[in-house]
């Protein structure tokens, strides 16, 4: 029997299958019926530096391919920059290091095979695939190659991950948000393409997002019915954060900052107004934040009104009509997650995410939970929503049946 060290311990290979490290996860969803529930996840993810000799040979750029594949061989590893921080102590499933253990079958998409198994674990219809390390690429200071990283990424997530996967992942492509005509020309390639329902930009940067540069991309990406995520994430090296201690620290902040930085740009410079039809959604910064900026918009904006010309209505009212993403979930205080469920319309607004490899994800469970959601809010969060938004069809009879049944009209 093959052997690992796992934590301290000696384990077998066939401790680290996927379905074993989730078993109390499937047993949870056979005793709620989550199968006969349509259930969207609006973001996951996948280490795709496991692949990166394969992403790698779609870059356009020969020279920098050499360079790259070069570093491979001499053993440099990734090139993306360090945003984890020290987190690997503690989690709830193996580790990234494990996970090469994990055995697939010959001839079939590794990436693939084991997104369905947490999938069907979890109960979970439709994935959102995200990158992980190259969620950092909002912190390149080379412009060039943030957009030849994306280029090669995008390509091979659409070309070989997404057709691979029976129509079960699909994905919002990150942008390099660095250079706006980069930015079109990947909407312009990818925006049509199976399985694609938006772009994301990795909120950890600090470039203004209502530069009228931006302008025509986000009119690009309006037009084709298509939505525009941030991702948020954290950066240690952040100046703010260099006097925090504690990656936990860094964690609680850092994943809100960067979303409240921009969501308070956009909203404040009229977005919401100039991209009506545009829908907007804020990715993996918890929802505690929002009925904080909510009430601190608000009042700067009843102070001083003549600071927002373009707006026809409180900043919060246009935050409630974005879309929010619900990893990970603050649940300490019930009271309080009510109350933030009401001020941001939960039941046509929020979007179930697990966040999952991720040591703090959450199963469908979360949601379906909660003493204070009506059955058609457990619904539309878990799947509904999300389902009309990406346009996402329910995979079983049942599943059609609730959702007629219980979705919005």
């Amino acid at each position: 029997m093959e052997l690992i060290a796992e934590r301290g311990r000696r384990v077998s290979v066939d401790e680290l299958n996927t379905g074993k490290l989730l078993a109390h996860a499937r047993r949870q969803a056979d005793k709620r019926k989550f199968d006969d529930i349509l259930i969207v996840d609006v973001d996951a993810h996948h280490q795709e530096t496991e692949h990166q000799r394969e992403f790698m040979e779609f870059l356009e750029n020969d020279v920098l391919k050499q360079q790259i594949m070069q570093g491979f061989l001499k053993g440099r590893g990734s090139i993306m920059p360090n945003m984890t921080g020290n987190q690997d102590m503690g989690g709830r499933v193996t580790r990234y290091p494990l996970r090469s253990s994990e055995k697939t079958d010959a001839g079939k998409i590794r990436d693939v095979e084991l997104g369905h198994r947490w999938m069907d674990a979890l109960s979970v219809d439709y994935s959102c695939l995200f990158p992980t390390q190259l969620l950092a690429v909002g912190m390149l200071t080379d412009y060039e190659l943030e957009a030849e990283l994306c280029w090669a990424y995008n390509r091979w997530l659409t070309e070989k991950v997404v057709p691979g996967s029976n129509g079960r992942f699909y994905t919002m492509l990150a942008l390099p948000f660095s250079d706006p005509e980069a930015c079109m020309r990947q909407i312009e390639t990818f925006g049509d393409r199976k399985g694609v329902t938006g772009f994301m930009v990795t909120s950890v940067r600090n470039l203004p997002v209502h530069h009228n540069s931006y302008m025509k991309v986000y009119r690009a990406i309006e037009e084709r019915g298509l939505s525009l995520a941030f991702h948020s994430g954290i950066n240690p090296g952040e100046p703010f954060f260099k006097s925090l201690n504690r990656f936990a620290t860094v964690h609680a902040l850092g994943f809100t900052f960067y979303n409240i930085l921009h969501l308070t740009n956009w909203v404040a410079n009229g977005l919401c107004e100039r991209f009506a039809k545009l829908p907007v959604i804020w990715i993996e910064s918890g929802l505690a934040w929002l009925p904080f900026l909510m009430q601190r918009l608000d009042h700067e904006q009843m102070m001083r009104p003549s600071e927002f010309p373009l707006l026809k209505k409180r900043l919060s009212d246009y935050m409630r009509d974005m879309y929010y993403a619900s990893q990970p979930m603050e649940v300490t205080d019930p009271r309080g997650l009510q109350c933030t469920f009401e001020m941001i319309n939960a039941e046509t607004q929020l979007l179930y995410s697990s966040d999952y490899p991720h040591w703090d994800f959450d199963v469908p469970s979360v949601i379906w939970d909660l003493p204070f959601l009506s059955v058609k809010a457990k619904h539309n969060i878990l799947g509904g929503t999300a389902s009309r938004l990406f346009k996402l069809p329910p995979r079983n009879e049942k599943q059609r049946a609730n959702l007629a049944k219980y979705g919005n009209s």
